[in-house]
């Protein structure tokens, strides 16, 4: 997928120079030990992958170093030389992996080490690339086919690796299945992986991003913008929790919020199994320049205390799954159940919804583009059949994500939700609803005509009525509203009077119009339109006469 960012040339370990990116690309040999030292802990080389074949590296030139013309190894000094690459950065679990991987070779001389690192390097790659691929296969799995957007935070692509990438690895993965509509990218304070250098990748793969600032992404959250979050991490411990980049924790609490799926991808050398729990990770602190200012200008008064986490440690209980090379090798039962459920309802939702209309559309209740059916899907949202489509050929992508509360459309999806979304939502925000179907059946319309707004239809005496679950199944009052140009005012009608009338039948008329009913579910809320509908052909059929159990009147 990518050229190595790390390659060995002539006893140097050659890399991109980081810190310089994106405006400056500039190349890197290390010849000595203090050199990887200095790159690993300057974040020349930075990523947990990256920085565990950097000090596998680092192993290799100690060796070469301490190996005499004569080809004898002094191994108690390429051992302490070990040792101080090990210790260069603490937290991420790779870096002393790898030197130790390449520490059973040392006995064996430079070119023994030097292979096992090369092999090293290999593999990842190909570990990489086997965990993007089961990452993106979760994520559609969880969140449906359809197109995603996305966030993430930090740096995990090929510069955090040495190859493809971890979490970058997945978006490219699902950006060459054509599924990423937009990848939000944390800038990552304070030394901006996600602006320097996550940016810069994506630009280069040709992948859609915006840039945030990290107080951001919860909003995000909030208001749409995210079906799912995938991260890498630097360590893993044997319960599931996870250290990576500080400003992760945050991510995953606010994923948990909004119930979208929370994912770490990463190798299996970043699983630490001896480790317990995240308590016994111990957290880099780093500068305080590098909080009080950046770039060379200081942003703080002299002398500022400074709090400077390099991770921090997000339990395991808010992550939704840790993928590997080896597949989902960790899962909350919870949350990834929540979060299938939530894809699954949606997916669910969109097909019942199109099933519905197609029914309704056969029947001459939706003719072309007339009508609306909608499915409440949480608390704050509702999916609508799509303005401007035939209701007779919708599809399960043919409907929108509205939010209840301002009956606006989340961003980032192709159809637009029809004006008379604001007669749903205005039952939504009254009602415990979980349907509402809103269609134009002859007898029920004709009916709406004759009426003016502000009446009620009352009709008494006929079994029909029990259908719509009133207390007092002999007699039903149907409030009649204006058909307001705006449709936004028959809406705010609608509101008013259902909050005024916490009683009134799961029924409405609109003059010239048509009918509105809704109830627990999308087969209720239809029952209830067909009952209406069969009682205003009654009516038209046996005429209104004084017999009739039939009036209208002002409310």
């Amino acid at each position: 997928m990518d050229d190595s960012s790390l390659t060995w040339d002539d006893g140097a370990l050659v890399t991109i120079d980081q810190r310089g990116l994106p405006h400056e690309v500039r190349e890197l040999r290390l010849t000595s030990v203090d050199q990887v030292i200095d790159a690993i802990t300057t974040l020349a080389i930075r990523g947990a992958p990256a920085i565990g074949i950097a000090g596998a590296f680092g192993v290799v030139i100690a060796t070469r170093a301490h190996t005499r013309a004569v080809g004898v190894l002094d191994v108690a000094a390429v051992e302490a030389e070990a040792d101080r690459i090990a210790a260069a950065r603490p937290t991420a679990v790779n870096l002393a992996w790898a030197v130790e991987r390449v520490r059973a070779r040392i006995a064996e001389g430079a070119d023994a080490v030097l292979a096992e690192t090369l092999d090293m390097l290999a593999e990842d790659g190909r570990v990489n690339l086997a965990a993007a691929t089961h990452a993106a296969d979760l994520v559609q799995q969880l969140c449906g086919d359809r197109p995603l957007r996305l966030l993430t935070h930090c740096n995990t692509g090929r510069l955090a690796t040495s190859a493809v990438g971890t979490a970058i690895g997945a978006l490219r993965v699902l950006h060459e299945r054509g599924a990423v509509t937009d990848v939000i990218v944390d800038e990552t304070r304070p030394l901006l992986q996600g602006a320097r250098l996550t940016a810069w990748e994506l630009a280069e793969a040709g992948i859609p991003h915006r840039l945030t600032i990290d107080s951001a992404a919860a909003w995000a959250m909030a208001t749409g913008q995210v079906d799912a979050v995938l991260v890498g991490a630097d360590r893993i411990t044997a319960n599931g929790d996870v250290a990576n980049k500080i400003g992760t924790f945050g991510l995953a609490l606010a994923a948990r919020h909004h119930g979208i799926p929370f994912i770490v991808v990463a190798p299996e050398s970043t699983r630490d199994p001896a480790m317990a729990t995240g308590a016994q990770i111990v957290v880099e602190q780093r500068a305080a320049a590098e909080v009080t200012g950046f770039g060379g200008v200081e942003a703080a008064p002299a002398g500022t205390a400074v709090f400077n986490p390099a991770f921090d440690v997000t339990p395991a209980d808010l992550v939704t799954a840790v993928v590997t090379e080896n597949g989902v090798v960790y899962r909350n039962a919870d949350t990834f159940a929540e979060n299938g459920r939530a894809a699954s309802s949606q997916s669910m939702a969109g097909r019942a919804l199109a099933a519905v209309a197609r029914q309704l559309y056969e029947r001459g209740w939706m003719p072309g583009t007339a009508g609306n059916i909608s499915v409440r899907t949480g608390s704050d949202e509702a999916l609508i059949t799509a303005s401007g489509l035939s209701k007779g050929e919708l599809t399960e992508h043919d409907a929108v994500r509205v939010r209840v509360a301002d009956t606006t459309a989340y961003p980032g999806q192709d159809r637009k939700p029809s004006a008379e979304t604001s007669i749903h939502t205005a039952v939504y925000r009254t009602r415990d609803a979980g349907a509402v179907v809103h269609v134009h059946s002859p007898f029920a319309t004709a009916l709406a005509t004759t009426a003016r707004p502000g009446d009620t239809v009352r009709v008494s005496g006929y079994e029909l009525i029990k259908g719509f679950g009133l207390d007092d199944p002999s007699t039903v009052d149907v409030p009649v509203f204006a058909n307001w140009p705006e449709v936004a005012r028959i809406g705010a009608d609608i509101e008013y009077y259902l909050r005024e009338n916490p009683g009134a039948a799961p029924i409405l008329f609109i003059t010239g119009h048509g009918i509105t009913a809704w109830g627990d579910t999308l087969a209720q809320a239809r029952d209830r339109a067909e009952c209406l509908e069969a009682l205003c052909e009654l009516i038209a059929r046996t005429g209104r006469t004084d017999a009739t159990p039939f009036e209208i009147g002002p409310r």
